[in-house]
């Protein structure tokens, strides 16, 4: 064995606080075109970016802006204008159709004792013009500034703003609440004369008739009695705030604030924008009866899409009410709204469906149907990491063949200026690409097929200039543009590197595909395949025969992709091998794959993962006796599984906020249909699961193999976890303490299931690589 050298703490934080420097890139937006006194065409580009500052135990926000010179075909030069700047409590930001206007929504600190205040800011090009305390109106709660509901939306006459924020709630008082004597003052008597609100006039006059489509929600309501400890339900993990949406509009000329009238009682509203000619708004519209399931990272609750029509106060249905629908999106011409779509229930995030509604002829098509299996082919086999060394894998896509939409969320603007074709990034097995699609013929070409291997994200496309975030395991995300050629030749795109990020020395990585043995095989879903990417140091003494921590993904249904990943980089940078898997039931490889894991969650995910471990460990020239684990999540219920399972494969393991007894958790998270589903148990929100369905539960959870668990076991877990209750950890270490075995754990006040807090993020990097180095005698 080549002798180690264990690298101390301050190295360890050294290392850390290097790599979590580099910045992540979030949104960009693109000014209008310019011209030059010598007839040339230029626009700005602004991108906000997000960096962790360790000292302050805060994530940062700052702005970088370029100057993009073209000619409509290509880009004739891109260049940075000025230095960055950072960007200091701003919620929500966007400009207006024209370019000229932009809406900030800014929180401000309360004063002595007073709480944290919102305004919304209205600037031109020179100055700021409005600045409007919400919190003072009182006409709602708390603007959101998530992107599940939240949205900043101007009206095509730049005279009105849309956002969404949590219903007033009344003042409520105790049975023994002391009262003051009536004094017979009224509000004249006070200086405060009462006035209501206008109705609001979007642009158009013959809005004014109205007549109850908005309100002001200036009258007093009474003190209701008895209703302080009233329970509130919220839309779970990370929603926690959220609890009863409305739509409200603010006057930008008039100064007064209105909320939207005649939405269904049973919807939450939200991601609303104007309708064409501003006659309406168009939201999607979250069902939340009988009552509200965990949202976040949820594509499958039951949603629509509607339009409330401001002259009436009609709210009418657009899209089926029996489906999941999210991130609709006006064509620039008006006419075209494209949405996502998924099935309802069943698993959390899907292959999606691309639906289509014509604004005018009121017809839905669906573009593009969700693919059961990408079409592959052979090509002659070379190194069998393939791009580790810069070739290509055993296998390879057939060109053309279009993988499936699995995205989040699809851009802001996303539409060419054509208003025919829209941009999407979407995983791709283990990378992620652009596409371009023709909604009228359901056409796709990738735009990235021909560039570097990695993780693409479109970011805004605006008038044909195209903007994205490209990154790699080892090379942090840069900023790229591009021009959009004409329909037909979209295979020419030229992409330009507008902000570098150099790659980060020592390490290399690659893409495997593998094929579960017979035995193994889905008996409905046979021949699927599922890849890992392995990343391993290149120099360094642990470079020649490095010690292995192999990281399966949570979700299960998610993927990972071949981008930039800080824990996974840095553990790299330490001297260990780091194995990705995307096991049968991942993202990017078609719907057949994601449906093939529900009912077999602990079985097949587990022996995809092992058998991964096993073929990399004949292949490669890896440490076979220094294997651990790292997992959160359902990462960290496989992770669990393993050395339960395998006990003899792995030395150490590492969870953050795991699944370990799906039995006891059906009860206590924000998404019991998960425990049910993906156990192959159907979920009724009026159904208690029988002892039957509880047994099977808990056949499938890992705290079923503790009894053979010998690798000593670090846990994270974060107190606000909505998702993974910390119970459920807390479980795992009561278990493993009464049966002799080391373990450890971690709790992170504040933080929920991401451990995602700048603080938590940092502390769990050092006790894992820690713990790793220790227990892998290093």
């Amino acid at each position: 064995r080549v002798p180690q050298v264990q690298p101390r703490a301050e190295e360890l934080s050294e290392l850390y606080r290097e790599l979590s420097q580099h910045p992540g890139l979030s949104t960009a937006c693109l000014g209008p075109d310019l011209t030059t006194q010598y007839g040339g065409k230029y626009c700005s580009l602004y991108t906000e970016w997000s960096q962790r500052d360790l000292a302050r135990a805060e994530n940062i926000k700052f702005c970088r802006q370029y100057l993009i010179f073209h000619d409509g075909a290509s880009i004739v030069y891109s260049g940075p204008a000025g230095t960055c700047s950072e960007i200091k409590d701003e919620l929500l930001s966007r400009e207006s159709p024209s370019g000229t206007l932009k809406a900030v929504l800014r929180k401000v600190p309360g004063k002595e004792k007073e709480k944290e205040k919102q305004f919304l800011e209205v600037w031109d090009q020179n100055r700021k013009v409005k600045s409007i305390d919400l919190t003072a109106l009182d006409k709602h709660g708390s603007v959101y500034d998530d992107d599940q509901f939240g949205c900043l939306a101007w009206s095509h006459s730049e005279t009105h703003l849309l956002y969404v924020a949590e219903k007033k709630r009344p003042k409520a008082e105790s049975f023994f609440q002391s009262k003051a004597p009536e004094l017979g003052t009224s509000d004249e008597d006070t200086g405060h004369p009462k006035k209501e609100d206008a109705p609001v006039k979007v642009g158009r006059p013959h809005l004014g008739s109205a007549g109850g489509w908005l309100c002001g929600c200036g009258a007093d309501q009474p003190v209701p009695q008895g209703e302080q400890f009233v329970y509130h339900e919220d839309w779970g993990e990370t929603l926690s705030t959220r609890s009863v949406p409305v739509l409200c509009v603010l006057d930008i000329e008039g100064n007064s604030i209105s909320v939207l009238e005649g939405i269904p009682q049973h919807l939450s509203p939200g991601q609303a924008f104007w309708s064409p000619e501003d006659t309406g708004v168009v939201f999607v519209g979250w069902w939340h009866d009988p009552f509200r399931l965990g949202l976040r990272h949820c594509t499958n609750r039951r949603s629509a899409l509607f339009y409330v029509d401001l002259t009436g106060g009609r709210c009418e249905l657009l899209s089926e009410d029996t489906r999941a629908v999210w991130s609709p999106r006006l064509s620039p011409d008006g006419c075209r709204i494209v949405y996502l779509e998924n099935n309802v229930l069943g698993p959390h995030q899907q292959c999606s469906r691309l639906r289509m509604y014509d604004w005018y002829t009121k017809h839905t098509t669906t573009v593009l149907e969700a693919v059961p299996r990408q079409a592959w082919g052979e090509y002659s086999s070379g190194d069998v990491w393939g791009r580790l060394r810069g070739v290509l894998s055993a296998t390879t896509l057939i060109t053309g063949a279009f993988p499936g939409i699995y995205c989040g969320a699809l851009a802001g603007m996303c539409w060419a200026a054509d208003s025919r074709r829209i941009l999407l990034d979407t995983a791709q097995r283990s990378q992620q690409d652009v596409f371009v699609v023709d909604t009228a013929t359901g056409t796709t070409t990738s735009l990235t097929a021909d560039s570097p291997q990695g993780s693409w994200s479109v970011l805004t496309i605006d008038r044909d200039l195209l903007v994205a975030r490209f990154s790699t395991p080892s090379c942090p995300p840069m900023l790229k543009v591009a021009v959009l050629p004409a329909a037909g030749r979209e295979a020419q795109t030229q992409w330009i590197c507008l902000q570098d990020a150099p790659a980060v020395p020592g390490i290399s990585w690659g893409i495997r595909t593998l094929q579960p043995p017979a035995e193994q095989e889905h008996p409905q879903y046979g021949g699927l395949d599922f890849d890992a990417i392995l990343m391993r140091p290149s120099e360094g003494p642990t470079a020649q025969k490095p010690p292995l921590v192999v990281m399966p993904h949570g979700g299960p249904h998610s993927v990972f992709t071949a981008g930039w990943m800080l824990y996974p980089a840095a553990l790299c940078r330490v001297g260990f091998a780091v194995l990705l898997v995307n096991y049968r039931g991942s993202l990017g490889f078609g719907q057949d794959s994601v449906a093939s894991l529900p009912g077999n969650v602990g079985t097949q995910d587990v022996h995809d993962v092992q058998l991964c471990v096993e073929r990399v460990l004949q292949e490669e020239t890896l440490d076979a006796s220094r294997v651990a684990l790292v997992g959160g999540s359902h990462g960290g219920f496989l992770a669990c599984h393993l050395i339960g399972q395998f006990p003899d494969t792995y030395r150490a393991c590492v969870v953050r906020n795991p699944v370990v007894n799906v039995a006891s958790m059906v009860a206590t998270t924000d998404i019991p249909d998960w425990c049910l589903t993906e156990t192959g148990l159907p979920y009724k929100p009026d159904a208690l699961p029988d002892p039957a369905q509880l047994t099977e539960m808990l056949h499938k959870s890992p705290i079923r193999y503790v009894d053979r668990v010998r690798a000593p076991v670090l846990l994270m877990l974060g107190e606000d976890d909505r998702r993974v209750p910390p119970k459920q950890g807390l479980e795992y270490y009561r278990a493993l303490k009464a049966r002799g075995v080391l373990t450890r754990l971690l709790w992170y006040p504040g933080n929920n299931h991401a451990l995602a807090g700048v603080e938590a993020e940092a502390d769990g990097f050092m006790n894992m690589a820690l713990w790793l180095l220790k227990h892998l005698q290093c």
